[in-house]
């Protein structure tokens, strides 16, 4: 006996569903009321269904709604379902899939894949052959529908249909959809395409077994006149060529000259999809022999894609050209993530680095079109071009750069000045000769009358800021400050914006080029800060920390420090511990403060009691949070990690003066719950912290170092990288000022340490950190540590190599030295990289150039004036150089 409605239960589910569609915020809450209630009966979702497969009585956007709330049922509470409405529902679905409406037809596949993917793919056996059947159907309804929804499931649960737990129904299936490439109905071919494309990434063994069928198909397809088939076919073929590009090589001539025609599609989205292969190509080592015939067809392309769009023009009120003085609307404003802080070494010719594991996405040149469009693509895609072919690309780009640049028509200008900026890191070497003229010109851009113009010269001169330093400060960096400190004042935001973000970039490179100029840099900042509407006063914090991180100790001026600082606290005193304004505003603290020192004393105080109550009001929260989960938020440990890294700030920059700051608080305490909270960037921010306090304020943390080792030993797991890093580092600082009574400590940390340092693939800023703590540990206690000399001996001399002559690096190799006396023995098979670590210093102190000294010359008695003579054959010639110059072996 079918179930059937009940008519006074029927015109209940309407009426809901019927109030569901209206705006008003206190009917909607009756609604959710309404639906509480109805899911305590059991066939509640048999009228559901009912509504959406058989009441044709109704309005389709009124069952389509019934379907979703089903769906929702489903997802929510299908395992409390009775078998019986179970089934039923299952089985109108397979008998309604082919409705005449295609919304209709579209709410019935989204439910079928939703209990498909409930695990149900396994207890719904006759699901995938009724479907695949269905497609064999004369009515092009039942057809499409069917496919509508294999293609859902396909998305939803390929993994599923390629393993054995359903006895590989994909072995029937890819070959049924290969046969669909040739329907007449271009719906039904793009269904057909889209449903193989899933399996593509995952290289399903079905698939693979009939890949060749499958690309003559695509080739078949190349000239459709449907833009969905043609969008479907670039997306194979760009899948292909990450996954079986052996099977491409054959006809990629004929691939290339149909992914250049699709890229210039009149349909932008089949255009979008087509320019990802060159993006894709490119990280393949076959692109350069694959392409070099191509670059004169492709370069146009690209560069004509870089042009804003009229849609964009619209959405970006690219003819709006002072704004300013109109507030941010809340949703425009991007959440901002904070990096933690990660300690790192300087290396030779150059700055710390970044720690490798951080990747940095620079080339946001227009954000607010955050969506990916065929501009950024092709602008993409230029970038990594530019950076296979280097200076090759520039014959095919030159010409046409000379037509865009000085172009009357301010869209093709703009479109030339983001190549210029696009092509900057891979054609750079190349681009020099041209860069004394180009740069001028580029600085007159930033007058344009456009704002949009004027924004894309910010970011492109960004990119060129590293030449830009290298030459004579008149030249170009001088005009170029200026005028980016003008832009800084726009009257357009996105220019703003622009302006700020180029500027950090500029700091960065120029550093202490800077110095001669801060007083008119701060004017131009601090004039800023009451200019800036919301979203630009958050970037604006950053230029302002790039720069005290840039100039350093030079910032500690009275006449500086009385302009910046007094804004600065004024924002501080305005925003609540609440507020999520305070993490930019927290960060470019953390940077000034370590940059005045001592000049930070009078704002300490109010600054660092509020970082300690940031700490105890999140670890307070989330301590309710964990043992009353609904009663309480989850906090957002943001505001701890920020605060913790303005500590860290504080006793970098005020050293010793942090001293009676620590006494007064209760800091200790809740960096021992921090150290151990589960979310990694909180240890990470956490042990920054300690190594900070210890080098700062020893005697505070001294009484606790017997409860914080053990922690520190379990958090040297290089799966967090940074956490271990930090970590690491702070490990060593430790071991520097306790010295001997490190002694029971060692056994926790120096296994792991050991591992650690012959792990393959470790970034470089771990393996530093690393060596210098294990010197440091052999330091303090030699006959602990040397024992091992063996088993680090190699990667510890080649990791350290390449660090500048510092503290760190000092202490760390009067500890191998000290290590090779205990344990001479330890280091006779890799003496080699000894000698040509100890070559890496330029000045060491005269102790340490004597215990090298002693070290050479005792190895060289050893094995004799024959064997050494042989042993240095191997050296390289300037190793062997060095040696002889500074310590006469």
């Amino acid at each position: 006996m079918e179930w059937q409605p009940d008519e006074q239960g029927l015109q209940q589910v309407l009426q809901l569903l019927k109030d569901s569609q209206s705006p008003d915020t206190a009917t909607q809450r009756a609604v959710q009321e309404k639906l509480e209630q109805l899911n305590q009966f059991p066939d509640f979702n048999n009228y559901l269904i009912f509504v959406l497969t058989s009441l044709k009585s109704e309005d389709e956007p009124t069952r389509s709604l019934s379907g979703l709330i089903l769906k929702n049922n489903v997802k929510a509470h299908y395992q409390n379902f009775p078998p019986n409405v179970a089934d039923f529902i299952k089985r109108e679905c397979l008998n309604n899939i082919g409705d005449p409406s295609p919304l209709i037809r579209a709410t019935i596949g989204i439910l079928i894949t939703t209990i498909a993917s409930k695990g149900e793919l396994q207890t719904w056996p006759e699901l995938l052959p009724q479907l695949c059947n269905l497609l064999n159907s004369e009515d092009y309804n039942t057809c499409e529908g069917s496919f509508g929804a294999l293609q859902k499931i396909c998305e939803d649960s390929s993994e599923l249909l390629d393993s054995d737990a359903l006895n590989r129904p994909l072995n029937i299936m890819i070959p049924k959809f290969l046969q669909f490439f040739k329907h007449c109905s271009p719906k039904i071919r793009s269904h057909a395409i889209a449903c193989v494309n899933q399996f593509i990434i995952g290289r399903a063994q079905a698939l693979m077994d009939n890949i060749d069928t499958f690309i003559e198909s695509l080739f078949a397809l190349a000239g459709d006149e449907d833009s969905e088939v043609r969008k479907n076919v670039c997306r194979a073929l760009v899948m292909l060529l990450e996954v079986r590009i052996d099977r491409l090589i054959p006809h990629m001539h004929s691939i290339i000259q149909y992914m250049l025609q699709r890229t210039q599609d009149p349909d932008e989205n089949v255009a979008l999809e087509a320019c990802e292969f060159w993006l894709t190509l490119a990280e393949q080592p076959i692109c350069k022999e694959a392409l070099s015939g191509h670059l004169v067809q492709l370069i146009p392309i690209l560069v004509n894609g870089m042009k804003y769009s009229e849609i964009d023009i619209i959405l970006l009120k690219g003819d709006v050209e002072e704004d300013d003085t109109i507030p941010d609307s809340e949703q425009d404003i991007k959440p901002r993530f904070h990096k933690s802080r990660t300690v790192t070494l300087q290396h030779e010719g150059g700055e710390g680095e970044e720690g490798e594991d951080i990747d940095e996405d620079e080339d946001d040149d227009d954000d607010t079109l955050s969506d990916w469009n065929l501009r950024k693509c092709s602008a993409a895609a230029l970038d990594v071009l530019a950076n296979v072919f280097r200076e090759e690309l520039l014959p095919h780009l030159l010409p046409l750069l000379k037509g865009l640049l000085f172009h009357p028509d301010w869209v093709i200008k703009e479109s030339g000045i983001l190549v210029l900026g696009a092509i900057a890191e891979g054609c750079m070497q190349g681009m020099v000769p041209y860069l004394p003229e180009l740069i001028p010109h580029l600085i007159q851009c930033l007058c344009d009358k456009k704002a949009l113009v004027r924004s894309i010269a910010c970011w492109t001169l960004s990119r060129y800021a590293h030449w830009v330093v290298s030459q004579p400060p008149d030249a170009h960096l001088k005009p170029l400050m200026t005028e980016l400190l003008k832009r800084i004042l726009d009257g357009n935001k996105r220019v703003q914006e622009a302006a700020c973000s180029a500027f950090a970039t500029l700091e960065e490179e120029a550093c202490t080029e800077l110095v001669p100029y801060l007083s008119f840099i701060l004017d131009t900042l601090v004039f800023a800060f009451g200019k800036y509407q919301h979203k630009n006063l958050l970037i604006l914090y950053d230029a302002i920390g790039t720069l005290a991180d840039s100039v350093g100790h030079h910032l500690n001026q009275p006449e500086y420090i009385q302009k910046l600082m007094p804004p600065l606290i004024a924002k501080w005193n305005e925003l609540k511990d609440e507020d999520k304004d305070l993490f930019p505003l927290l960060e470019c603290l953390s940077s000034v403060a370590t940059a005045l020192q001592s000049g930070f004393l009078p704002y300490c105080e109010p600054v660092y009691q509020r970082c300690v109550t940031l700490v105890q009001k999140t670890l307070a929260q989330a301590m309710m949070y964990s043992q009353q989960p609904d009663q309480y938020e989850a906090p957002d440990k943001d505001f701890m990690i920020v605060a913790l890294d303005l500590l860290s700030g504080l006793a970098e920059g005020l050293g010793g003066h942090v001293d009676t700051l620590v006494a007064r608080s209760n800091i200790m305490t809740l960096l021992f719950q921090c150290m151990q909270d589960t979310m990694p960037e909180v240890r990470q921010s956490s042990f920054a912290l300690l190594g900070d306090l210890t080098k700062a304020c020893f005697p505070h943390v001294k009484p606790c170092i017997a409860e914080f080792m053990p922690i520190l030993g379990t958090n040297l797991n290089p799966e967090f990288i940074s956490v271990c890093n930090n970590a690491t580092w702070a490990i060593g600082e430790i071991c520097m000022q306790m010295g001997v009574e490190m002694q029971p400590y060692i056994a926790m940390v120096l296994n792991q340490l050991v591992e650690i340092i012959n792990r393959p693939n470790t970034p470089k800023t771990l393996l530093e950190n690393t060596a210098i703590t294990i010197g440091r540990l052999g330091y303090v206690c030699p006959q602990e540590v040397a024992p091992m000399l063996p088993q680090f001996i190699r990667p510890w001399c080649t990791s350290l190599r390449n660090i500048r002559d510092n503290e760190e690096k000092d202490s760390a190799f009067r500890g191998i030295c000290i290590m090779i006396g205990v344990n001479p023995g330890g280091v006779v098979q890799d003496f080699i990289f000894f000698c040509d670590a100890v070559a890496s210093w330029v000045n060491p102190k005269d102790d340490l150039r004597d215990m090298f000294y002693k070290i050479l010359h005792g190895f060289k008695e050893q094995v004799g004036e024959e064997n050494w003579q042989q042993f240095s054959e191997q050296f390289p010639p300037l190793l062997k150089e060095r040696l002889a110059a500074c310590y006469g072996v």
